[in-house]
């Protein structure tokens, strides 16, 4: 008789929680600028439900698709190909917010960044496994797979969008560590990164008036230091049990995008340390069971996939929470499944999917 396959309850019920966790919080932070906007304050709330669905479904379905069709080479150079000509057409789509970031359709947007993230973190499953013997051949391994990120990062950077490329650079150097690469070849993008820290940060106005408004807010609390200030004003004002749900009140414009970027404001304001504690503990427990069946998995390819997606996730977790709570300069970096944002939740869902689907063949 076959062996009957489980996925990982934990995991699977730690992430049902986190999706209804974040549609309780989309509508409590975004109710009144719906209102506004809008006239109803459900318009946000309805949109994110239609993602959440489609993104819950999306997630069982691929749970029951096992996870190594996609080591082979037709789809990984198939959905790389694909990725990478979405973010190139993206640039010349209309701007919203200064940005080429997403693809319109009416009330319909997606984010093509949000893709190349997972289908990033298959090629180099697929790749790392293929080369382990020889991951630190410079010239046929660590060049070629450099090459792939780099192009990927600089078109995100272009949009731009330099939160999103520095998870995708950090999830690949992750993934090479866990390969065994040797530290020196780490140095290499660190002292790359000192001039592409000047070009790219102190050189865009906007980023560096981040950067002033993180090391000194109240210089200028009205201008460079307002975002960091109504945030640490959140998150101070809920002390141990909150305001309670609803109650808030920095999301009445004062906190700047509550209900994406700052939701994590809304929440340890509305329910307070005990709350703000409770949603860390999630992407602890995803973490711990995503390195889990990492470490569980039958074959390098499922080690490496799971390794990645769990890295996505969490990195972006740590980012966003780090942000608010005035540990890292504002970065646009969304709260995977509490954010509002379609394409964001449909693409952690379906790498959610993925990974409990390896979790099915841990030993």
């Amino acid at each position: 008789m076959a062996k009957r396959l489980h996925s990982d309850r934990i995991l699977f019920v730690t992430t049902l929680a986190l999706v209804v966790f974040g549609l309780v919080m989309v509508f409590s932070s975004s109710a009144v600028i719906s209102s506004e906007q809008f006239g109803s304050a459900y318009v946000f709330l309805m949109r994110q439900l239609v993602w959440a669905v489609a993104g819950l479904v999306a997630m069982l379905m691929v749970m029951r698709v096992d996870y190594r069709h996609y080591r082979h080479p037709a789809f990984v150079f198939l959905a790389l190909s694909v990725s990478l000509a979405l973010l190139v057409l993206v640039l010349f789509a209309d701007r919203t917010h200064n940005t080429h970031r997403w693809f319109r359709w009416g009330p319909v947007s997606f984010q093509p960044s949000e893709l190349s993230k997972p289908v990033l973190i298959v090629f180099l499953a697929w790749f790392l496994e293929r080369r382990i013997a020889s991951v630190n051949d410079l010239l046929h391994t660590v060049l070629p797979a450099g090459l792939v990120v780099g192009t990927a990062a600089a078109l995100i950077v272009r949009e731009p969008d330099l939160g999103t490329a520095a998870t995708v650079v950090f999830v690949a150097c992750g993934l090479f560590f866990l390969a065994g690469l040797r530290l020196r070849y780490f140095l290499a993008p660190v002292v790359a990164a000192v001039p592409l820290f000047y070009l790219l940060v102190m050189r865009v106005p906007y980023r560096w008036k981040r950067v002033e408004g993180f090391l000194d807010p109240y210089a200028d609390p009205q201008g460079k230091g307002f975002h960091m200030i109504q945030s640490l004003i959140a998150v101070g004002t809920g002390g141990l049990g909150g305001l309670g749900l609803m109650q808030g009140r920095q999301k009445l414009f004062y906190l700047p995008a509550p209900h994406t970027d700052f939701i994590f404001a809304v929440a340890a304001e509305e329910l307070g340390l005990i709350g703000a504690a409770a949603v860390v503990a999630c992407f602890g427990v995803v973490l711990w069971r995503g390195l889990a069946a990492s470490l569980r998995a039958p074959d390098l390819f499922g080690q490496f996939l799971a390794a990645g997606l769990t890295l996505m996730i969490v990195a972006q977790a740590f980012i966003n929470i780090s942000v608010v709570i005035g540990i890292m300069p504002t970065k646009g970096i969304p709260l995977p499944f509490i954010s509002y944002g379609g394409s964001s939740l449909l693409f952690n869902l379906l790498a959610m999917g993925v990974l409990l689907n390896i979790t099915q063949y841990a030993e």
